[in-house]
């Protein structure tokens, strides 16, 4: 059987380099920019981030039916790399550009650009998703591939939380609006190329059984069926929920709660380079602990960690930086045994109803992601909201509150959901052998 070489498994890695020099630019920064830039209230933000993530999470799944059934010369996943690579570009810029329009013009602007990013960003992204598990039917070497993924996944979040505060300053000399704008059209440059790197250096090598007549209903059913996809499915939901409340805070938190918005960075920078780190080290892990115990490890060192940053004052930067640090070194991990995890749901699936729909289950994975994300979101500005907060004033001690909710206590519940969850995931990696070994010899004959 052939093994991925490093060249292909870094090809792929850098598609998720690109898809998160703009992904974790809105997970960290779109807020910000939104309630302290363009000038949308934090209510507002909120509702917009939940409304459009959720429809957008929606037509994961429709991307998923249209990518399964894609037939080209290329496959079924790799076309939409690059015919969406240019697309991506273009409004990731438009998203962060600031015409000058009244409040509601404004929010109407916000609301389309964003709705047309997100949307490309599903065209792209469902089927970037469902080629890692076409591209080896080894269950260890897609483990490989996922860590290679996120590696280069949180090298593009490396990028963006380690420069985007000195670009934007860089850029704009004071103008906060030009400075974003600049900032993002080098991102969007950089992700097209990197796009265009990963089609033409991916294989895809799993084809579904011959005899296999892909009927929509029955996709959907074996879906619904596939219990540990549906674990994994509130598994993403709570483990993204975590992960973008403390994100989306971070900027909050340092500018307003420590008033030392110049160590964001550094924070953010250490923190993905441990995520790095984890992502990196999940394969060492898993031989140790099995998938299973990795990602119960992970998520449990997320709880931690994250309810003991809500005791940290002002004075404690060691302990944050520490802290924060600990919670995202879990995220690396966390996310890659996550996206390995789907290709076994993908296996399962085939191995029981002999009908194999790999866009499908990671579509319905990435809804996951969205729908975290957009719940999330929501909870951000409608928290801030609630608590009093106010643009780029002195926050009160009732707003501050609700800032360090924001990067403690919620996360930290949301771990212990995923946490909670998880103990209903039962394929084990004797299973993964036996399905694998299965599922050769149907193809072999």
């Amino acid at each position: 059987m052939e093994k991925l070489s490093v060249l292909e498994k870094t090809g792929y890695g850098l598609g998720d380099t690109a898809t998160n020099l703009v992904w974790r630019t809105l997970m960290v920064f779109l807020p910000i920019f939104y309630t302290d830039v363009f000038g949308i209230t934090a209510a507002a933000v909120g509702t917009l981030l939940f409304a459009c993530r959720f429809l957008d999470g929606i037509t994961d799944f429709i991307m998923g039916v249209i990518a399964d059934r894609t037939e080209t010369r290329w496959g079924k996943f790799r076309p939409w790399i690059l015919w969406t690579a240019l697309p991506f570009g273009i409004f990731t810029v438009l998203t962060f550009t600031t015409p000058n329009l009244s409040p509601s013009g404004k929010l109407i602007y916000a609301y389309v650009t964003y709705i047309g990013l997100i949307l490309i960003y599903t065209a792209s992204n469902v089927p970037y998703s469902a080629l890692m598990g076409v591209m080896s039917p080894n269950p260890e070497d897609r483990t490989s591939l996922s860590s290679y993924r996120f590696f280069f996944a949180f090298l593009g979040a490396l990028i963006v939380q380690g420069f985007s505060i000195y670009l934007v300053n860089f850029f704009g000399h004071g103008n906060q609006m030009l400075g974003y704008k600049y900032t993002m059209m080098l991102f969007a440059a950089m992700s097209v190329v990197f796009f265009l790197i990963t089609f033409f250096t991916t294989h895809e090598r799993v084809k579904p059984i011959k005899k296999q007549h892909p009927a929509l209903k029955d996709d959907l059913r074996d879906l619904f069926k596939n219990r540990p996809w549906i674990v994994l499915f509130f598994i993403g939901v709570f483990f993204v929920s975590m992960t973008t409340l403390k994100q989306g805070s971070t900027m909050f938190y340092f500018k307003y709660y420590l008033g030392k918005v110049n160590l964001a960075t550094a924070f953010m920078v250490i923190n993905v380079i441990a995520a790095m780190i984890g992502a990196a080290l999940t394969g060492s892990f898993t031989h140790v602990l099995g998938k299973r115990g990795t990602m119960k490890a992970s998520l449990l060192l997320a709880l931690i960690s994250s309810g003991l940053l809500f005791f940290a004052g002002t004075q404690n930067i060691t302990a944050i930086f520490i802290l924060g640090t600990l919670m995202e070194f879990s995220t690396g991990p966390g996310i890659t045994l996550f996206f390995a995890m789907l290709a076994d749901t993908a296996d399962y699936s085939e191995w029981k109803n002999s009908r194999r729909a790999t866009g499908l289950v990671f579509s319905a994975g990435t809804l996951s992601i969205k729908f975290g994300s957009g719940v999330a979101g929501a909870m951000i500005g409608g928290i801030l909201a609630f608590f009093g907060y106010a643009a780029n004033v002195t926050q009160s001690p009732h707003a501050l509150l609700g800032i360090r909710l924001l990067m403690s206590f919620l996360p930290a519940t949301a771990a212990l959901l995923a946490l909670g969850v998880f103990s209903f995931y039962k394929i084990d990696d004797k299973l993964l052998l036996k399905i694998k070994s299965d599922l050769d010899d149907r193809r072999n004959s």
